[in-house]
């Protein structure tokens, strides 16, 4: 195991995608259950976001984003994800925008490391449309811990354009960060926020920059049900300044359909 992960992380490191809007989500460090597969739906609108076109993208204003996102573990500590993107804007209606597949895996509980760990390295492709880059990859380390009732995550995410208008420059830096607490039994309220400060090797200047902070509520202790939904608000001029998502997750244990 302790191979399998030095040779993923030594694949990933090679081939260096954005969020946007489409997937508005900090990662945990744990992967899906061996033989569970979660089916989940991400949904935001951008109530105020860019009006233009900018290189070619259609604008995301009054955009509705919705994203099928599946992933099963298949083993205890490695997953895969599919991901099929969609856009409703007026008035070019609801379309097709593209498909993302996500492997990940996370360091065993046996090595006894004091933070969860793991990596997913994200492929995938954009109509030109709805992206400036229509093939690119994500490479994300996940870091998080929990003390008691505060939890916090850390994704330092790197992107690189493999066709499209960046797939000459450095990867760029997208940083995301989640901290939250349980305020209540089956509940949390937190913070996320969502970065994206250019190319690593030289960084755009703060007005080009992308920073965005999501007031976020969690469901908690329900093994079958996931819900994470809030107000984001974008802090330059680059970013989307309100948007609302809602991330609603329905797990099966084909183990215990089975065993039925």
């Amino acid at each position: 195991m302790r191979k399998l992960l030095f040779v993923f992380f030594l694949f990933s490191s090679q081939i260096i995608f954005s969020q946007d809007n489409y997937e508005i989500q900090v990662y945990g460090a744990k992967t899906q259950d061996k033989g569970t597969t979660i089916f989940e739906l991400h949904s935001n609108y951008t109530f105020n976001g860019e009006k233009n076109i900018v290189d070619g993208v259609r604008p995301s204003y009054h955009a509705l984003h919705e994203t099928v996102e599946i992933t099963h573990g298949f083993t205890d500590n490695f997953e895969i994800g599919f991901y099929l993107f969609t856009n409703y804007t007026s008035p070019y209606g609801y379309q097709f925008v593209g498909t993302h597949i996500r492997p990940r895996i996370a360091a065993p509980d046996k090595w006894k490391l004091p933070v969860g760990l793991s990596l997913s390295a994200e492929i995938g492709y954009q109509r030109q449309e709805y992206s400036p880059d229509t093939w690119n990859v994500e490479i994300r380390p996940i870091i998080d811990k929990e003390w008691g009732k505060f939890y916090i995550s850390f994704n330092p995410a790197l992107g690189i354009s493999l066709k499209g208008v960046n797939q000459n420059t450095a990867p760029s830096f997208e940083p995301n960060v989640k901290a939250s607490y349980s305020f209540f039994k089956n509940a949390s309220i937190g913070v996320e926020y969502y970065g994206s400060v250019g190319p690593i090797n030289r960084f755009d200047q703060l007005a080009e920059q992308s920073h965005a902070l999501y007031f976020v509520y969690d469901m908690l202790n329900n093994e079958n049900w996931e819900l994470n939904l809030g107000p984001g608000f974008g802090l330059t001029d680059a970013t989307d300044k309100f948007v609302f998502k809602v991330l609603a997750g329905r797990k099966i244990d084909w183990h215990k359909k089975r065993a039925r």
